[in-house]
């Protein structure tokens, strides 16, 4: 009797401990996002989408407007910047600027930063969306492309990053959002441009994370897998299986804005590829990987 009531009593404690620990952490939860969403307020609410006319770009400025924030549409395409303008205005009350920009060009990184800071606007949230990619083999593309590509992809993220970083580090606040893609983890055999050019986001990303830290100014890199949006038909990608089962853009953009306000170092969109890319894919021989690469990019 006595062993059965002292097995009683550890079964209390412990039961009494776990229903503790529940609640503790469910409190610890809620207190996290409250301070989230204080550190949204504090910090200010203006951000500027890159590639913001279609796909992942413009459901990441449906998001962030249906928070209540202001924000800043660059794209080439004016009359779908406008229609999305008029869209987040009317259904959320917020204000949305546009600016015309083709990030192909050199200088459009400075032409955009000198359009805000002549509007008098504080850019909060940077979110470096704009981007594209290509199919085929690297010596049979055509050149002046794929430069194109490292200029929108990697020469003007950096150069956007770099004229807006220096306010948010003076004020202690700001958060950057870089949309790279699963493509960062290993070489792209028939988009071989284009996957380097995601390694070398997702690096940049992290390098510059470190150096923030101390500060109240995050770096996150999105890496999505496969998304249904134009960037199948731009790049050339029809007839490639992987798409077949590709996430929505709305999916994936709430993904990388609640990872980017948590403060995430890397987001995947999926838990599949997580694992796939973090534990698998390092252990298998360099030539492998190679190979599951390039015949996921050969089309049917």
């Amino acid at each position: 009797m006595a062993l059965f009531a002292l097995i009683m009593a550890l079964c209390a404690i412990v039961l009494d401990n776990t229903l503790h620990y529940f609640i503790f952490q469910e409190a610890t939860n809620l207190v996290e996002a409250k301070i989230n969403q204080l550190k949204e307020i504090i910090m200010g609410n203006i951000a500027l989408v890159t590639g913001a006319s279609s796909g992942i770009g413009a459901e990441l400025a449906r998001y962030h407007a249906s928070k209540g924030g202001d924000i800043v549409l660059v794209a080439r395409s004016e009359n779908k910047l406008n229609e999305l303008k008029s869209e987040l205005e009317s259904t959320h009350g917020i204000k949305a600027t546009v600016i015309v920009a083709d990030l192909a060009q050199p200088d459009s990184a400075e032409k955009i930063f000198a359009a805000t800071e002549a509007a008098g606007l504080k850019i909060d949230i940077l979110i470096n969306n704009a981007g594209f990619g290509g199919h085929g083999k690297f010596y049979e593309r055509d050149l002046v492309k794929d430069q194109a590509m490292m200029q929108v992809n990697m020469v003007s993220l950096v150069n956007l990053t770099h004229l807006y970083l220096q306010g948010m580090v003076n004020r202690n606040a700001g958060k950057i959002l870089h949309v790279a893609s699963t493509a960062a983890f290993m070489p792209g055999p028939l988009q071989a441009v284009y996957y380097a050019t995601k390694a070398f986001v997702v690096s940049f990303s992290q390098a510059i994370a470190q150096e923030l830290e101390g500060t109240n100014v995050i770096s996150t890199a999105l890496c999505p897998g496969a998304v249904a949006t134009g960037f199948v038909a731009a790049g050339d990608l029809d007839g490639i299986k992987i798409w077949d089962k590709a996430a929505t853009p709305e999916s994936v953009a709430k993904c990388g804005y609640d990872a980017m306000l948590k403060g995430d170092l890397i987001k995947i969109n999926e838990m599949g590829l997580n694992f796939m890319l973090n534990w698998v894919v390092p252990l298998l021989p360099r030539k492998t990987v190679l190979k599951i690469s390039q015949k996921a990019m050969e089309k049917n």
